[in-house]
């Protein structure tokens, strides 16, 4: 999702007439071990590289010796760099070679474009910039607890990549975002409204069916699994779902579940689902749980004739380990939604139902 959001990054540049966005751009991939969110990387650098931007894959975490040699190989080029763009500015891998670049410029006056640029990575930007106004340190929102001791030592490097994330006088800051956020002073935001996506795909053939789309809530350890398990199959039997679109992080035996006890077919993307839904066939009807879809769909649908429903995630599915933000959080992702329609918390769904699995 982040490579995606520097493309409509690029494009709105191009658009503008701010050259610098998309003539000397280099896409700097960090992948994960996780096969799903590799294979989808790989073929959304694909797509980079055709809109003429180049694509350096660096395995970072390819072993004990990678960290040093992603960190020596980047060095020049983030040292060169006028212009540093940042995926996800909680990423210690990312702080740590934000720390190394120079990007703070005395000077940078209107239309000198140094500086830091956050693209969107959904809901976790929200949380970004009301951290950043704060001034407090950066740490995920579903996080609980300090961290311990690895984030003891890691956090002089994590203080130095937050100072220059945080704008002032002299050092631009912008945030490229889809997500309702509020800029603390020196910040600038720019509108994200997926204007290369619906350029470059679509509009979609639209199904008769209701579709669902996955989320992490229970891998990040927010949402209790049964209850999970609940909610989407009351949601798949009151509006006559068809397809669940797993989200990458959700394991393979949860999948299995969902589709045992919904009958629902199961899809692996296999790019972001904004993209999967612009290419179509999708659904009239989107349902979702909180998450960031609700505010990106709606954008890359915009044309479509395409419905995007929330459930709100009541209280009482929240795990005991679930962070004590979490709540309040994500009921300002579902409440912050433009363009969405509110279903309030799904209730217990009764008897199970017995259609087979089916996964593609």
């Amino acid at each position: 999702m982040q490579l995606l959001n520097v493309l409509e990054w690029a494009h709105v540049g191009r658009e503008g007439g701010a050259g610098e966005r998309s003539g000397d751009l280099t896409v700097a991939v960090l992948p994960p071990r996780d096969p799903m969110t590799r294979g989808q990387l790989r073929r959304m650098a694909r797509l980079a590289r055709e809109e003429g931007i180049t694509v350096r894959w660096e395995e970072a975490r390819g072993g004990a010796g990678a960290p040093l040699r992603t960190v020596a190989s980047l060095l020049g080029p983030l040292r060169r760099a006028s212009r540093i763009v940042v995926g996800d500015p909680f990423s210690r891998y990312v702080q740590l070679l934000l720390s190394l670049a120079r990007t703070e410029r005395g000077g940078a006056g209107e239309g000198d474009g140094r500086g830091i640029v956050v693209v969107d990575d959904g809901t976790a930007t929200m949380e970004f910039v009301s951290q950043l106004a704060r001034g407090e340190r950066l740490v995920r929102w579903h996080r609980k607890g300090a961290g311990g001791a690895r984030a003891a030592l890691f956090a002089p490097v994590s203080a130095s990549a937050r100072r220059r994330m945080t704008p002032s006088a002299d050092q631009r800051v912008e945030v490229f975002s889809s997500m309702p956020v509020e800029p603390p002073e020196h910040v600038t935001v720019t509108r994200n409204d997926f204007a290369w996506t619906r350029a470059r795909f679509g509009p979609p053939t639209l199904t008769a069916g209701t579709d669902l789309v996955g989320t992490s809530l229970v891998e990040t350890g927010v949402v209790d699994p049964d209850r999970y398990l609940e909610a989407v199959a009351s949601l798949a039997r009151a509006h006559g779902a068809v397809r669940y679109f797993a989200h990458r992080r959700e394991s393979a035996e949860k999948l299995h579940r969902v589709a045992e006890r919904t009958g629902l077919e199961i899809v692996r993307p296999d790019l972001p689902l904004e993209l999967v839904a612009r290419r179509g066939p999708i659904g009239r009807t989107i349902l979702s749980f909180p998450s960031t879809v609700v505010h990106t769909l709606p954008l890359a649908l915009a044309d479509a004739g395409v419905t995007v429903a929330v459930c709100d995630v009541d209280p009482a599915w929240l795990t005991e380990n679930a962070s004590p933000r979490a709540q309040g959080f994500l009921s300002g992702v579902t409440g912050t939604a433009r363009d969405v329609r509110r279903l309030g918390a799904s209730p217990p769904v009764s008897p199970p139902m017995s259609p087979g699995p089916s996964t593609s």
